[in-house]
């Protein structure tokens, strides 16, 4: 079997094969396309349709369209605005209608081909003989239930029940029988006989339970899940303006934690389900688009029917050991049944940072306490502000001066007699020349989808372009989506599928090459306010090159393109009444992720027309193409069947195959011959580099699940997937993964006797299973040489070198995750209120770490090994309540979702035996925060002397220590502060101070919908977490950390002095956040440690459906109009110290361009948008 494992791709002639069958495959639904739109037309006695939130308008449009059937009605007997929801198949004329006119005063006669609809009190125009029934109905306990529809079995003739519950009608004398329906209850048949007084008492339907949810190879229904499963709709992504629906998911779904990175329109994360995953191969959620791994980034919301979760090993263990660490399932929608229709979507919106740092920008105030920062550490007065402002106390004085009397003085410059420089006086804000006032980005969709008996069709398209947010060398993004998705019914039993997609985006970064290339970082360490952008004559000011200016000359920057090409080609057979299903599917997939990035030095003067560079040692170009190959094939069939009533039964088996081959080439030359240039042949430098890649993998894997009920209490699932995989070595590439689960629905029990209005459904869940790890990558367990070229040059040249491989110990093994997983289903208040809850230990063992220091003489680093376990608890819950009431003769629907998951991981096993606190250590709670504790600030020269030494933190450059100075606690009595050995058992005065892994995650749905008009909300947020601001973090130390880093407002009024004792931050000390031994350099201390809890409104909607007499004259079934926000409004406890960082926002710096220092990256955007969407 190992064979089959060796990794080979078809050679060019199968490859010229599978783009012809998928050539043909393509063709084939051209051609299904044209036979729907021929036959769509057709009269049809019994019609498919499914309109959601459309008008009674579209639904008479929509019969008469695809029927004979005319109707006959007054404006004044039918509400034709009225929203109705209709989704039936094979249905006859008056199964539709039934459902139309529920709970209406609305009735209707049908005659031959003719309906005539009227009001329930008017007589039909065609009469018989007639008898009056009448009754009263009422729920469980007796509530008279209004609104009930009533009517004549076979017929349309009925009526609805009145405010109190009773009804009245006359009905034919040739009448039988009498149904009874409402929304939530179980529809009744009573025989009418001699009697015409009826009491009807209705009970609850189990709403809900007959969902079908998306799982591993299948769906099942919600009543028989026995796994973790959350699943939501594509309503979560409506009438939304984001970049991808990553950025859209986050906080959507308990326990699927999603950490944005930054703001940026191509953001997107990995997907982590229920907490820390492995501290060794890490591991996240395997992503798969309708079944096939992919990239969520580059596909299009409005594609999307639904996202299951699959959380626990029962649910995921069917994917093995890619879905150990839980898998995310997106399904595409498919085409409309027995219909052609078009659908336009489309939104534009305005866009800005949510937050945008308030700094002082006035040059004298700055420089001010730039001069009091910088004596206050060196003991000595500045002569300069880092390297582009000359500095002394003259030059302050004159910013005083020009401050206090800005009426003398008509230029805010001057030339320095001396050197021939310029010198500035002004106050620019860098922040407001960085970015524009807004941005906009507009979203446009279209889908045409239709079907006929024998064939079916959907074609979307989208383009969403979003201009940069920088004022200059700005940020363009855009996005294609293209998706054709059909079948052909060749045989009453056997039907083709094709599933094919095109995504492109393409996105420009922005880049500097003055002195790194962030340019928050570069604002924050040269972005003084005295200077501004441009000299007098036009030229880059000394300071402006090092950030805003760099931007405006505008060559620098990384230019994204992401390409990717996926056409899945699949059966369907099914067999004995479809009790047995054979299927499969081929998927062939192309990703390209390209990227060109130019340097280019930028001028500038420091005095009148001297003119010098930055960046001279750039001026390069560099090319880097990156192709992914990627093949995948299953088989599999299942069998379903319930014998005698009670036993169901379903079992399924499959065979699955994957390759993958990754190539990169990366090319890089210096010496442009201008500045514009965008070709390697235009450079012509000696400094060349080239570079490249290879990865293949591939994986075979059996699977199979059974499922079994018995009465529909007692539910039981066995999955099992035999795995092998390319990327272990020979003697650890199989393995086998089950997985168990059980479930009781104890309200189906003989015992139950509690209401459905207090409980209707409850059901137990469990599971345990265990999966191997393999989210690694394809050469970690192989000793790699490194080959690549030497820095240094001898002999004339640059020498190739080899650089030794990783030692890996023997024995080495499979990473493995064991989950244990109970749950709890209810719903109550008569199926209003529904829970949902799991409660779960997750046990990674054999964490792939580095082992034991070894001595020196080993020559090697130390081998890594299966030397690490983790265990992860948590829990997540979901309540939700969905009712309405009536509201001047009206619904008034209205919704509400809440939800709250946790975890913390601990570290039971490593190698540290010692307990060093700077590595994992056993016992550890992965992200706990070691750190002093705070006892004010010095007050006086005797209180420094008695207390305890803490000499080894600097306040001052000469470690002289003054009042107003951080005082910390000698929690050990020892007389010194100090971290101990730093060890768990002896962290001198530490203890643990907090945690900074987030805690208490939560989202809430609000949704109501009145009289055409609709409302949501989502907010989503954290409970508890907890951050210390990292050397570096001007954002929140200002000055603290580098005096001539940005002032922040807040601080001005809130450090320490003599007459302001009680503030919040010490002394006024610059370089106490940032050089070595300071005493706020990564040293958490408690009064610093920072509350990151927040909530934030995600989203918010409102909008109206548009009127069918309106609509109607374009020819449109139903269309609605919406306004949308984006991150409008957010709290947290951190906004009562500073604004000057997005909660959310609060991580390293930007990845791509590098630089240390926490919040220095692309802004969170908040937004406004109008929409519009309309089918024809």
């Amino acid at each position: 079997m190992e064979k089959f494992l060796l990794y080979d791709f078809p050679p060019c002639e199968n490859l010229k094969k599978l783009f012809r069958i998928m050539r043909v495959a393509i063709l084939i639904l051209i051609v299904s396309a044209m036979t729907v739109s021929a036959e769509s037309y057709s009269q049809a006695k019994r019609m498919n349709i499914n309109l959601a939130n459309s008008t009674i308008a579209g639904v008479i449009q929509f019969v008469e369209k695809n029927s004979d059937f005319v109707f006959l009605y007054r404006n004044d007997d039918v509400n034709l605005e009225k929203k109705v929801d209709v989704n039936l198949v094979n249905a006859s004329i008056n199964q539709i209608l039934d459902e139309v006119f529920e709970n209406t005063d609305v009735t209707y006669d049908v005659y031959e081909r003719q309906i005539v609809i009227r009001k329930a009190s008017e007589k039909p125009t065609i009469t018989q003989q007639q008898k009056t029934v009448s009754g009263m109905i009422t729920d469980a306990q007796g509530i008279p239930l209004p609104g009930v529809t009533v009517i004549v079995k076979g017929t349309t003739l009925g009526t609805v029940s009145d405010v109190d519950g009773n009804f009245q009608f006359s009905v034919p004398a040739s009448a039988e029988t009498l149904v009874f329906s409402f929304v939530g209850m179980v529809a009744q048949e009573m025989a009418i006989g001699d009697k015409s007084q009826f009491v009807v008492v209705m009970s609850e339907d189990a709403i809900g339970l007959e969902e079908v949810i998306v799982v591993g190879y299948g769906t099942q229904k919600k009543a028989n899940l026995t796994g973790a499963v959350d699943q939501v709709t594509s309503e979560v992504f409506e009438n939304r303006s984001m970049g991808n629906i990553t950025q859209g998911l986050k906080g959507v779904m308990p326990n699927l934690n999603i950490t944005l990175p930054d703001g940026k329109p191509n953001s997107s994360p990995s997907y982590n389900i229920r907490g820390t995953t492995s501290i060794g191969q890490g591991g996240n959620a395997l992503v798969l688009i309708d079944g096939v791994e992919g990239d969520p980034s580059l596909i299009n919301p409005n594609d999307i029917e639904s996202i299951s979760l699959l959380k626990d090993a029962a649910s995921a263990s069917i994917y093995g050991a890619r879905g150990v660490f839980g898998v995310v399932l997106i399904t595409t929608k498919s085409p409309s049944k027995e219909k052609t229709s078009i659908t336009y979507s489309g939104n534009f919106a305005v866009k800005n940072p949510v937050v945008m740092p308030d700094y002082v920008w006035d040059g004298y105030t700055w420089a001010k306490m730039f001069n009091e920062a910088t004596y206050n550490w060196e003991g000595s007065y500045p002569s300069k502000a880092n390297k582009t402002i000359r500095f002394s106390q003259e030059y302050l004085e004159e910013l005083r001066m020009r401050s206090e009397n800005p009426g003398n003085y008509t230029e805010d410059w001057a030339i320095n007699p001396i050197n021939g420089e310029y010198v500035y006086y002004g106050s620019t804000d860098w922040y407001d020349l960085l970015y524009k006032d807004f941005t906009t980005a507009n979203d446009h969709n279209i889908t045409v989808s239709g079907s006929s008996e024998t064939t079916s069709f959907m074609i979307t398209g989208r383009y969403l372009g979003q201009k940069g947010l920088y004022t200059y060398n700005t940020d363009d993004y855009e996005m294609y989506n293209f998706r054709s998705k059909g079948s052909i019914q060749v045989l009453p039993w056997l039907r083709f599928e094709n599933n094919s997609q095109y995504s492109s985006s393409s996105y420009h970064n922005p880049l500097q090459t003055g002195e790194g290339g962030n340019v928050w970082r570069n604002i924050a360490d040269e972005g003084n306010p005295m200077s501004p952008l441009f000299n007098p004559d036009g030229t880059l000011t000394h300071t402006s090159v090092y950030n805003v200016g760099n931007m405006w000359y505008g060559r620098s920057g990384y230019d994204n393109t992401k390409r990717v090409f996926k056409s899945t080609t699949g059966f369907v057979a099914q067999f004995f009444e479809d009790k047995l299903r054979v299927k499969g599917d081929f998927t062939y997939q192309n990703s390209d992720n390209n990227e060109k990035r130019v340097r280019v030095s930028v001028p500038y003067d420091k005095s009148p027309g001297v003119t010098s560079y930055v960046g001279t040692k750039y001026d390069d170009l560099r090319d880097t193409w990156r192709e992914t190959k990627y093949m995948a094939l299953n088989v599999y069939s299942e069998y379903e069947n319930i014998f005698n009533e009670v036993h169901y039964l379903k079992a399924m088996v499959g065979y699955n195959y994957e390759e993958s081959l990754y190539t990169k080439l990366e090319a890089e030359r210096n010496g442009l011959i201008f500045e514009d240039a965008i070709d390697l042949s235009l450079a012509l430098g000696e400094d060349m580099n080239i570079d490249g890649s290879y990865t293949a993998w591939n994986l075979l894997g059996g699977f199979s699940r059974i499922n079994y009920s018995f009465k529909d209490k007692y539910l039981f699932e066995i999955n099992g997937r035999y795995d092998g995989s390319s990327k272990f070595p020979d003697n650890e590439r199989y393995a086998f993964f089950p997985s168990y689960s059980v479930g009781w629905r104890v309200s189906n029990e003989s015992f139950w006797n509690v209401s459905d209005d207090l409980i209707s459904n409850l059901k137990l869940r469990a599971s345990y299973g265990s999966l191997g790890n393999g989210n690694i990558d394809a050469y970690v367990y192989q000793e790699i040489f490194g080959i690549g070229q030497s820095g240094d040059v001898l002999g004339g040249t640059k020498p190739q070198l080899t650089s030794k491989p990783d030692v890996l110990p023997d024995g080495l093994t499979w990473e493995t995750a064991t989950t244990t997983n109970i749950g709890l289903d209810i719903a109550m208040a008569s199926n209003r209120l529904l829970f949902v809850g799991d409660m779960y230990l997750r046990e990674t063992t054999d964490m792939f770490t580095i082992g034991m220091t070894l001595p020196a003489v080993f020559g090697a680093t130390a081998p890594k090994g299966n030397y690490a376990d983790l265990e992860t608890k948590g829990w997540e819950a979901s309540i939700s309540w969905r009712d309405k009431f009536i509201l001047k003769s009206k619904p008034f629907n209205y919704d509400l979702r809440f939800t709250l998951a946790d975890n913390k991981s601990v570290i039971t096993k490593f190698n540290n035996p010692e307990k060093y606190l700077d590595d994992f250590y056993e016992g550890m709670v992965v992200g706990e925060i070691w750190g002093y504790t705070n006892d004010g600030f010095f007050v006086d020269q005797a209180d420094i002397d008695s207390h305890a030494d803490q000499s080894r933190f600097k306040t001052t450059n000469a470690r002289i220590i003054f009042p107003g100075d951080i005082k910390l606690m000698d929690l050990n009595g020892d007389g010194v502060v100090d971290p101990g050995t730093n060890r768990a058992d002896d962290p001198g005065d530490r203890t643990i101070i907090g945690n900074e892994a987030p805690r208490f995650t939560f989202g809430i749905n609000l949704g109501a919908d009145y009289n055409s008009f609709f409302f949501s909300a989502f907010f989503q947020g954290v409970g508890k977490q907890n951050w210390f601001p990292s050397r570096e973090a001007s954002a929140f130390w200002g000055q603290y950390n580098r005096p001539y880093n940005p002032l922040p407002s807040w601080h001005l009024d809130n450090h320490w002095t003599p007459e302001n004792p009680d503030a919040y931050l010490p002394r006024y000390v610059g370089r106490v956040a940032n050089r070595s031994s300071g005493i706020l350099r990564n040293n958490p201390q408690t009064d610093y440690l920072q509350n990151i809890a927040y909530i934030r409104m995600k989203n918010f909607q409102l909008g109206y459906n548009l009127p069918t007499a309106l609509i109607s004259k374009i020819g449109a079934e139903k269309a609605k109009v919406y306004i949308s926000g984006e991150n409008l409004w957010t709290w947290s406890p951190l906004y009562k110290i500073t604004r000057d960082l997005d909660v959310e926002n609060t991580g390293s710096a930007d990845a791509l361009l590098g630089g240390s220092g926490d919040g220095y990256n692309y802004p969170m955007l908040k937004s406004l948008s109008i929409g519009l969407t309309v089918t024809f």
